[in-house]
């Protein structure tokens, strides 16, 4: 291995480390304002980065894998780890769908939403940093499975403003379902990675991978 190729490996595991820290403090930050002011669809986005943190420990155990021989397939910790992850994003979307027809049925509409407004906004900022660093990576060192996460991480922003437009909606207009129906559009994006978590877990080809390539 050269040094260069050394040097974006390293690069690639604190991308991973990042990924990992700052999805623990977003889910936190998310979870406790979305249970403070009844958010839904905040909460929901915090559930959904604390399994993103599951995720990205995947994901620094496939780099670590990489380096040491590209060609191997996935370790039985890696193959674990998308099968607790799709797991979780499943259960995400059962619960965000119930408790979305709940809250439309009795009427329930959260205090406010501008903390979910500030939280997408930087998310959106966040997320599109590690997508350029993890495809900067991914094409120095010609990894399909490194460009292939960085397009999943686009999933990550298509959430982030899914929350940035029920939250900036409500603020502006004060309509009250908006919450629970933007809850509904967490719950598309958290199957669809459900989903893909395990094919990936199976070996099979996914939408994301396709487009790494």
């Amino acid at each position: 291995m050269t040094q260069q190729s050394a040097r974006y490996f390293r690069y690639a595991v604190w991308l991973g480390y990042f990924t990992i820290f700052y999805n623990l403090l977003e889910g936190l930050v998310s979870i406790f304002f979305g249970v403070q002011d009844e958010a839904l669809t905040l909460f929901g986005f915090g559930v959904d980065s604390f399994i993103e943190v599951l995720s990205g420990i995947g994901i620094v155990a496939m780099v670590y894998r990489i380096r040491r021989s590209p060609e191997t397939p996935r370790s039985q910790f890696e193959k674990t780890a998308l099968r607790v992850t799709g797991t979780s994003f499943y259960l995400l979307t059962a619960g965000l769908a119930v408790t979305a027809v709940y809250n439309i049925v009795v009427g329930h509409v959260p205090e406010t939403t501008l903390p979910g407004l500030v939280i997408s906004i930087i998310s959106i900022g966040m997320m599109w940093a590690l997508v350029a660093g993890k495809r900067k990576v991914g094409r120095a060192l010609d990894s399909a499975p490194i460009l292939a996460d960085a397009n999943c991480t686009l999933v990550c922003i298509y959430m982030s403003l899914v929350l940035l437009a029920s939250s900036l909606i409500y603020e502006l207009t004060g309509f009250g379902f908006i919450d629970s129906i933007g809850a509904l559009g967490l719950m598309y994006f958290s199957f669809s990675e459900g989903r893909e978590a395990f094919e990936k877990a199976k070996g099979m080809e996914c939408d994301c991978e396709e487009e790494g390539k």
